[in-house]
């Protein structure tokens, strides 16, 4: 009887256990081989020959000047968001958890901009950040500052081509659009992990004679590192193959000051025929992910 239970067992999950092995690990398995090949143009590609060159796709992005403006934006974007995200929820959620008059009010308008898409918020965004014509014809924040009389701190967002070294400035309008939309789930993930902490520690504390600061940066505080952990591996990842949100506000922007590598896949890929490189650059941001999740995950299942 149990093992027949087993087997139908087996007969239930198979169609899904080989689904994911065709179209996830099969198709990881053929954008690498392609990543290995010298399909970069349609011709190569229809003809079907395939041409193995080894990790030369890849020695190429690593020499190309975008790709490599590509990953200093996406290591200062991800450090923005992540940063930005974790700041705003914490204090959020601190605020709903004091449970003031309207808090749960609150908390659904705070959560709201998680159930808008990446590709609304970036156009969205993208017109309160359009600078328009400075100084005679500005749009956006700027028509507004200028209608307040701070004309001097007009500025072109998403357009400046300023930078501090390799941080492009225009940097800053993106990760604050991405942090609106990721804050109120952040804040959400806070305000579980405040509400699970046991009161009665929170008594002990208070008899203790500790300070409401005190109780936030000794108590609270280490309690909530799971939480702040969690965050940090779903915003991790969630920058790491950032795309809809920048392509619908900014594109690459002059000087590609807004590119990221997901948006260089795509031109390379769809727009450019270079599917070998298109290719690679995939491979890459699959490793990059990987790199953020599989130690989380390992560790999760050992505490399991």
């Amino acid at each position: 009887m149990r093992k027949k239970t087993k087997i139908i067992g087996i007969f239930i999950v198979l169609p899904s256990i080989v689904a994911i092995a065709i179209f996830v690990y099969g198709f990881i398995s053929w954008t690498f081989r392609v990543s290995t090949s010298d399909w970069n143009s349609f011709s190569k590609l229809a003809r079907g020959m395939y041409r193995f060159v080894g990790f030369r796709n890849y020695e190429r992005l690593f020499m190309d000047k975008r790709f490599i403006t590509d990953l200093w934006n996406l290591l200062f974007f991800t450090l923005m968001f992540m940063f930005g995200s974790i700041a705003l929820g914490l204090i959020l959620a601190l605020l709903v958890d004091k449970g003031v008059k309207g808090s749960r009010v609150f908390q659904t308008i705070f959560l709201y901009p998680m159930a808008v898409a990446f590709v609304v918020t970036g156009t969205v965004w993208g017109w309160i950040f359009n600078p328009g014509i400075i100084p005679d014809s500005p749009s956006g924040i700027n028509l507004l500052m200028k209608g307040l009389g701070f004309e001097s701190l007009m500025w072109k967002w998403y357009i400046s081509t300023e930078h501090i070294g390799p941080f492009n400035l225009a940097l800053i309008p993106v990760a604050i659009a991405a942090i609106w939309q990721m804050s109120g789930y952040v804040m959400a993930l806070y305000l579980a992990g405040l509400r699970s902490i046991p009161q009665s520690i929170i008594e002990a504390a208070k008899v203790d004679g500790a300070s409401s600061w005190k109780m936030f940066w000794k108590v609270k505080i280490p309690m909530l590192k799971p939480v702040t952990l969690s965050a940090m591996i779903i915003l991790g990842h969630i920058s790491l193959k950032v795309f809809d949100l920048i392509y619908a506000m900014t594109g690459s922007g002059p000087n590609n000051v807004t590119d990221m590598p997901a948006i260089y896949m795509f031109e390379l890929t769809f727009r450019s025929n270079k599917y070998a490189l298109g290719s690679a650059i995939s491979i890459l941001m699959l490793l990059a992910v990987a790199i953020v999740i599989v130690p989380y995950l390992v560790s999760a299942f050992k505490k399991e």
